[in-house]
C-alpha cells in the first residue's frame, strides 16, 4: 500500500509550530565573485531552480561553505518559493530517523508536516549507516517508511536537498550534484568577498558608510588558506569591524584582521629564558642615544674623510669592514643594520624637523605599493653594481661619499613625502638586499595573533600612541607592519619599537632554524625574484675579467677605456643570470610545475649569500685589519705605526671561501627539496642538485682570490 497523505489530521498551526525550530526562513546572500567557478556555481544553481521535475539536489564541499545558503536559493528560485524549507541535521538523527519519519501519539510524521516543501538533509555523509538507505530511498523516489510499525510505504510530495562535507559515494548516483570549490581555489573572488562581507555587515553595525577594502588588505589575505572557508572570512569581517567601529575609518586597516597562522614550531623565546633582556634592550635611552648622539654623527665624520682625507683604496679602506660584516650578520640578527642605518636616522631627523615647522607628511599610502617599488628597487641595485664597477667606487672615496649622501637623500625626500619609513620600506636598494637574505636569519621578532586579537584595542605597536600598561609611548612601527602580521623578516628591522609599545608582553624574540621563511606557500612580492638575479649579477659584474675577458671586444679593465664598451660588457655580464634563468624556465617548467619553479630562486638563496661572502672575504680578512693604522698614517704617521694591525695568510682566505661557498651550496640543496618537493631518488632532484653543485663549483672558481 503506497500513500501519499498523513494518516492523521493535525492542526496547521500545530504542525508549523512543529517545524519552526528547522525552518530556514531566507537566503542570506548571492553567490559573490565573477571568477569562473563563481560562475559556474551561479549557473548550477540556475538551473537546479528551474528543474520543473524536482529532482533531489546533492550540494557537497568543505565545512563553511554554506551549502545551506546555496540550498535556500535554489528552493526560493523555484516554484515552490512559497512552499517552507526545512533543515534536518543528519548527524544528530536516530539510526531509524525516528525524528523525521516517526509520529507522535495522535499526530503526523514531521516530514508529513513539510507537504510539498523542501526537505534539507544536512550533512548526509554523517547519518547513521542503518539510516542511510532510508535517506537513499528518499531522495531518489520520495518514497518512505514509519519506523513505528507502520509499515505502509509513503510518498513524500516535496522536494529533497541534501548537503555532504565528505565523499558520500552511496549518494553519487543522484541525478543533480553540485560541488562547492573551497575559498582557496578561488583566491580571484576574496577581494569582492570582503567588500560585500564590509558592506553588509557594517550596515547591520549602523555605520553610515561602509569602509574601504584596499589592494593590500586583498592581497595579504590571498596568501591565507581559509581552512574555515567563507564562515571563517565572515567571521574575520565581523570582528575586524567591531575592533574599529569607534573610529569608522574611511578605509579599514590591515591591523584588525585577524588570520590564523602556520604553526610555528622550534621556537626558543630569548626574552622568555632571560626576562631582564626584555627591559634592557627596549629602553628608548639607549636607542635614542646610539641612534641620534653617535651615529648621525659618525656618519657626517665618515662623509668628511672620505671628501677631504685620502681618495685611493691604498689610504682610505672605508669598504673593508662594511660588505664582510654585514654579510656575515644576515645568518644571525637578518635585518638589524636597518635599525642603525645613518640614511634612516637623518631621513628621521628631517621628518620631526619638518613636522616641528609645520609640515605634515601624508600618511602611509594603501595598497600594493611593492607591485610597482620592488622591480624600481632592483633597478636601483643594478645601477649602483654598475656604477661601483665603472667609475672604480671603492678606489675613490669622494665617490663612495656621493653614493651614501645619494641615498641618504632619498630617505629624507621618502621622509618628507609620506610618514614613518616609506623609503627604506620599499625603495632603498640597501634595504631590499637586507629584507632579502632577512629571510636567512635564525631569528624573529614576532607577535602572537590571539594576545593581539583577544587583548589589544590601541594597536600602539603598529600606530603608535602614548603609554599605556607596561607599554611606553612610541610613534609606531617605522615600516608599518603589525608584529602579528608579519610572514617573513623581509619588513622587520628589529628596532623594538613593537615591544617598547606592547603592554601586554605579546611580543617576543625568538630563535628559529635557519631559513625558516622560506616556505613553499610563501607569497613574495613580484620584483623580489628580480633582485635575486640582480645580486647574482653583480658576483658576474665583479669578476667580469676572468668570465668574459675571453671575448675580443672585452675591455681589459672596467674603469678605463671607451664607455660605452665598457657600459655594454658591464650590462651582458649583470645580465647573464637572468639570460640564464631566462634559458632553464623550460625546463624546470617540465621538471616541476611552472608556477613553482620560481621557488628555485629562493632555494639558491643561501648559495647566492655565501658567494657574496666569498667574494669579499678577502677584503676583510686581508685588509679590515688594516684600517687603524691605514687611516692614520696621513694625519699621524707616528701613532700609525703603533696601532695594531693585522692581515690574514692568503691560504687562509682560500679555505675560508671554500668553506662558505660549501655552506651555501649545502643549505640550497636543502632548501631545494623543502621548497619543491622532491624525492629524493628522483630524475628531477638529481639534475636540480647537479645545477645547484655546478653553479656553487663554478662560483668559488669565479671568486677565488677575491
Amino acid at each position: 500500500m503506497t500513500s501519499s497523505q498523513p494518516e492523521a489530521s493535525t492542526d496547521p498551526r500545530a504542525c508549523l509550530l512543529r517545524l519552526a525550530p528547522y525552518l530556514l526562513g531566507r537566503t542570506r546572500r548571492g553567490v559573490v565573485g565573477s571568477s569562473r567557478y563563481a560562475q559556474k556555481l551561479r549557473d548550477a544553481i540556475r538551473a537546479a531552480s528551474a528543474d520543473a521535475s524536482g529532482r533531489a539536489v546533492l550540494i557537497s564541499g568543505e565545512p563553511g561553505l554554506e551549502k545551506d545558503n546555496l540550498v535556500a536559493l535554489i528552493h526560493f528560485g523555484s516554484k515552490a518559493r512559497k512552499q517552507l524549507l526545512v533543515r534536518l541535521n543528519c548527524a544528530l538523527l536516530r539510526p531509524d530517523g525516528a525524528e523525521l519519519f516517526a509520529a507522535p501519539a495522535g499526530g503526523v510524521a514531521l516530514i508529513d508536516c513539510i507537504g510539498a516543501g523542501g526537505l534539507l538533509l544536512d550533512q548526509v555523509d554523517r547519518a547513521a549507516p542503518a539510516l542511510r538507505p532510508a535517506l537513499l530511498e528518499l531522495a531518489r523516489s520520495g518514497r518512505w517508511r514509519s519506523p513505528d510499525g507502520d509499515h505502509a510505504e509513503h510518498v513524500f510530495a516535496g522536494r529533497v536537498f541534501l548537503t555532504a562535507e565528505t565523499s558520500a559515494p552511496d549518494f553519487d548516483a543522484l541525478g543533480c550534484q553540485i560541488r562547492v570549490p573551497p575559498l582557496r581555489v578561488r583566491r580571484q573572488d576574496l577581494g569582492e568577498w570582503l567588500r560585500y562581507g564590509v558592506r553588509q555587515k557594517a550596515l547591520s553595525l549602523g555605520w553610515s558608510q561602509p569602509p574601504a577594502v584596499g589592494e593590500g588588505l586583498v592581497k595579504r589575505l590571498q596568501t591565507y588558506d581559509f581552512p574555515g572557508n567563507v564562515r571563517e572570512l565572515l567571521e574575520l569581517i565581523e570582528r575586524a569591524l567591531r575592533q574599529c567601529s569607534g573610529d569608522h575609518p574611511e578605509e579599514l586597516p590591515e591591523d584588525v584582521f585577524w588570520t590564523l597562522r602556520r604553526p610555528q614550531r622550534a621556537r626558543f623565546d630569548l626574552w622568555r629564558w632571560k626576562p631582564w633582556l626584555r627591559n634592557a634592550m627596549r629602553s628608548p635611552l639607549l636607542w635614542n642615544a646610539v641612534l641620534f648622539g653617535v651615529v648621525s654623527w659618525v656618519f657626517v665624520l665618515v662623509n668628511l674623510w672620505l671628501w677631504w682625507g685620502p681618495q685611493d683604496r691604498g689610504h682610505n679602506l672605508f669598504w673593508a669592514w662594511w660588505w664582510p660584516l654585514i654579510l656575515l650578520g644576515y645568518p644571525v640578527v637578518g635585518r638589524l643594520w636597518c635599525s642603525f642605518c645613518p640614511f634612516m636616522v637623518w631621513g628621521e631627523i628631517s621628518q620631526r624637523l619638518a613636522k616641528r615647522l609645520g609640515w605634515q607628511p601624508a600618511r602611509w599610502p594603501r595598497g600594493d605599493t611593492d607591485r610597482w617599488a620592488a622591480p624600481l628597487l632592483a633597478a636601483g641595485f643594478a645601477a649602483i653594481l654598475l656604477w661601483e664597477e665603472l667609475g672604480d667606487l671603492r678606489n675613490s672615496a669622494r665617490q663612495s661619499s656621493a653614493l651614501l649622501l645619494l641615498i641618504t637623500a632619498g630617505a629624507v625626500v621618502g621622509s618628507l613625502r609620506f610618514e614613518k619609513r616609506f623609503w627604506c620600506r620599499y625603495l632603498c636598494p640597501v634595504g631590499g638586499m637586507n629584507g632579502l637574505f632577512a629571510k636567512l636569519a635564525i631569528s624573529e621578532l614576532r607577535a602572537e595573533a590571539g594576545t593581539c586579537s583577544g587583548s589589544c584595542s590601541s594597536y600602539a605597536c603598529f600606530k603608535g600612541g602614548p603609554a599605556e600598561g607596561e607599554g611606553l609611548a612610541t610613534a609606531g612601527c617605522p615600516l608599518a607592519t603589525h608584529p602579528a602580521h608579519l610572514t617573513d623578516n623581509r619588513n622587520c628591522v628589529l628596532c623594538l619599537t613593537c615591544a617598547q609599545a606592547c603592554p601586554h608582553r605579546s611580543v617576543q624574540l625568538r630563535l628559529r632554524p635557519p631559513a625558516a621563511d622560506l616556505q613553499r606557500d610563501m607569497a613574495p612580492p613580484a620584483g623580489e625574484a628580480g633582485l635575486i638575479l640582480v645580486l647574482a649579477g653583480g658576483v658576474c659584474l665583479r669578476h667580469l675579467q676572468r668570465l668574459l675577458g675571453w671575448l675580443p671586444l672585452a675591455p681589459d679593465l672596467l674603469e678605463q677605456g671607451p664607455l660605452l664598451a665598457r657600459l655594454a660588457f658591464a650590462a651582458l655580464a649583470l645580465t647573464l643570470p637572468a639570460g640564464l634563468w631566462l634559458l632553464l624556465r623550460p625546463l624546470l617548467g617540465r621538471l616541476r610545475p611552472a608556477s613553482s619553479s620560481w621557488l628555485l630562486l629562493y632555494a639558491l638563496l643561501p648559495l647566492l649569500w655565501a658567494l657574496l661572502l666569498a667574494q669579499h672575504l678577502p677584503m676583510g680578512m686581508a685588509e679590515g685589519g688594516q684600517l687603524l693604522p691605514v687611516s692614520a698614517v696621513t694625519l699621524w704617521p707616528a701613532l700609525a705605526a703603533r696601532l695594531p694591525a693585522w692581515s690574514a695568510d692568503g691560504h687562509v682566505i682560500a679555505f675560508c671561501q671554500s668553506l662558505a661557498v660549501l655552506l651555501g651550496v649545502g643549505g640550497s640543496l636543502l632548501l631545494l627539496r623543502r621548497l619543491l618537493q622532491l624525492a629524493f631518488w628522483s630524475g628531477p632532484s638529481f639534475a636540480l642538485s647537479g645545477l645547484v653543485i655546478v653553479l656553487g663549483t663554478g662560483g668559488r672558481w669565479l671568486v677565488a682570490g677575491g
